[in-house]
């Protein structure tokens, strides 16, 4: 349009300014607004409510979730710091089901590592998913048998099972104990996927004899090579919960492994700065229910709310909804991995998180 063919350009102009002063405008109150990580970092206990999860794994929170104990017979807590030993009460308990048939297998005992915030959501760093209380990670490491100081949980570094050149297990480091670790982990109904090195698991493809079909469970993931990551699926009483879409039922040995082993998934991000997911979600970006579940009252104490073998104290104030269907979310093809890292770099201060694509 030719500005100069008006009759009387003023008021286009002054309408056109305007319209670009409100944009202006709109684009500040969105920068402005708090970033759901700020607010779900900012709290120290759980909201008080049964537990429910909202949302999906990489974007929701939930109610009512319990502390794993700092240390028990068979496990320790690590990088106390963080807060995140934090969990639907199904996540913990079978958690501490885990450190107790883990050791009567063999192994030493479970060094816990980041599970969730007391309530969820989005975190201030690490990870995408662990947001609605069903993820844990379990170091590969096996507990110490004298107990670690805080100082030492904080610092001490976790064993790296995997060559970052070759992408292979290092065999030296990898003992039947690791193989009856996982196994025993996916032999629990209520684990969906369980992620790990592609590395790790060749190294179990190549390796498992007799019974397989706990493979599947098995998922091979960037990162997760000094930890296994865990997940359960959604729990009764959460009908808000989206679930993840179903493992294929082959052991998963085949083609979709065989593409880790190429070029391709170690090539670098093409856009490496851009922002991470967790760094832009705002409360509107999340299922309506987080905001009541951000702003509800603190629970009573820590020890309220800290699992003891089923003996948490009671902290609802109000009824779950009715169970329903739980909405499932597809990733597309679930033969091959997602195209891109769920979890943000490694920072250099010793402290292991999961790494991602090279990159990213």
């Amino acid at each position: 349009m030719n500005l100069r063919s008006l009759p009387d350009r003023k008021p286009f102009l002054t309408a056109a300014l305007a319209l670009v002063a409100l944009a202006a405008l709109a684009a500040v109150a969105i920068s402005a607004e708090p970033r759901a990580k700020e607010l779900f970092g900012a709290r120290k206990l759980p909201a008080v409510a049964p537990a429910q999860s909202f949302g999906f794994y990489s974007k929701g929170c939930f109610t009512g979730g319990v502390a794993l104990p700092m240390d028990g017979p068979t496990w320790e807590v690590m990088r106390p710091s963080r807060n995140r030993r934090w969990g639907h009460p199904a996540m913990i308990a079978l958690i501490e089901k885990l450190s107790r048939d883990a050791v009567a297998d063999g192994w030493p005992g479970l060094l816990v590592g980041d599970v969730s915030q007391p309530r969820g959501g989005p975190m201030m760093t690490g990870h995408a998913s662990h947001q609605i209380g069903l993820d844990a990670d379990i170091w590969l490491t096996p507990m110490p048998r004298r107990p670690l100081t805080m100082a030492q949980r904080e610092s001490m570094s976790a064993t790296l099972m995997v060559d970052e050149k070759t992408h292979l297990v290092k065999d030296a480091l990898w003992t039947p104990q690791h193989t009856r670790l996982l196994k025993r982990a996916a032999s629990y109904p209520e684990v969906e996927r369980i992620l790990v090195n592609p590395g790790i698991k060749k190294k179990l493809c190549d390796t498992v004899t007799g019974d397989r079909s706990w493979l599947r469970k098995i998922r091979p993931f960037w990162g997760h090579d000094y930890h296994f990551h865990m997940r359960i699926g959604c729990q009764p009483g959460s009908p808000f919960c989206k679930a993840q879409e179903t493992t294929p039922d082959d052991d998963g040995c085949g083609k979709p492994l065989a593409w880790w082993f190429t070029e391709e998934p170690w090539r670098p991000n093409k856009n490496p700065d851009a922002p991470k997911a967790r760094d832009l979600l705002t409360m509107a970006n999340l299922p309506k229910q987080c905001l009541d579940v951000v702003n509800a009252p603190d629970a009573p104490s820590l020890e309220a709310v800290t699992y003891h073998g089923g003996s948490a104290a009671a902290v609802a104030v109000a009824e779950p909804q009715p169970t329903g269907p739980a909405e499932t979310i597809s990733s597309g093809n679930a033969a091959m991995p997602a195209a891109e890292s769920a979890f943000a770099p490694t920072p250099k201060i010793g402290i292991p998180l999961p790494r991602p694509r090279p990159g990213n």
